[in-house]
């Protein structure tokens, strides 16, 4: 299964941001890579990133409501991200959980809506730092896993993206045996062959090195996803169909 990197860009971009797509466009087609690449931009660009990124990108959105439309102000559904061009949508993002009080049962339904729109659903799970010193983090993803991923996922309609909470945007990450042992225990708890996204401060830096491990089937990029000059890096070192 070819690795996924993926780049979400969360509130950040304007139009002038779209030369950060066109510029790793040029890059991908001048040294064609061995893995899919995806960038999640705000809704504003997805349109617009969509007549900019070539072939050799996908783009998707970073969130979307249970439901086809309705009187929702302010949110999008996956049918209109499906409409303005992306293939794909993040689903229960640690911030989105945090912040906006997501459960597992609300994230289970917008993975549903993106498989009724046509779009992957990448759908996140992740311990805090309190739950990983208390030895809960199995427990935890496992629990998030169970509650997140409705029944009918395959490695077509759906993308499990591991982001441990403690680890986004902060540049803490686990150790390389951390990282393995949660993913094999991802696999476990799944049951089936789903691709396993590691994300949580991935950079230029450290990509080769995660990239590289059993079960990781590519990462979710934060920040160095908003840099063609640093995505490429963590692109390029995807070590799938080599």
């Amino acid at each position: 299964m070819r690795q996924l990197i993926a780049g979400n860009w969360k509130m950040n971009g304007l139009d002038a941001s779209l030369a950060e797509i066109e510029a790793l466009a040029r890059m991908l087609a001048a040294k064609p890579v061995r893995c899919d690449v995806l960038i999640c931009p705000p809704a504003t660009l997805i349109s617009r990133a969509v007549g900019r990124c070539g072939g050799g990108i996908q783009i998707g959105g970073q969130d979307c409501h249970a439901d086809i439309s309705g009187a929702f102000t302010g949110d999008i559904s996956a049918e209109m991200l499906r409409d303005a061009g992306a293939t794909a949508v993040i689903v229960g993002h640690s911030e989105r959980r945090q912040y906006h009080g997501e459960t597992d049962a609300i994230v289970a339904a917008k993975a549903k809506a993106a498989w009724r729109a046509g779009l992957t659903a990448i759908i996140c799970i992740g311990e805090t730092l309190p739950e990983r010193e208390a030895g809960k983090a199995e427990q935890v993803c496992k629990m998030q896993l169970s509650g997140s991923v409705p029944r009918g996922a395959t490695s077509e309609n759906t993308t499990i993206a591991y982001e441990p909470v403690w680890a986004i945007g902060t540049g803490k990450t686990p150790t390389n045996a951390e990282i393995e042992a949660m993913h094999r225990h991802i696999r476990s708890c799944l049951g089936s062959p789903l691709r396993i996204l590691y994300g949580g401060s991935v950079k230029p830096s450290n990509a080769k090195e995660i990239l590289a491990l059993p079960e990781v089937g590519g990462a979710l990029v934060g920040g160095a996803s908003l840099k063609a000059s640093d995505f490429i890096t963590i692109v390029e070192a995807s070590h799938a169909g080599a």
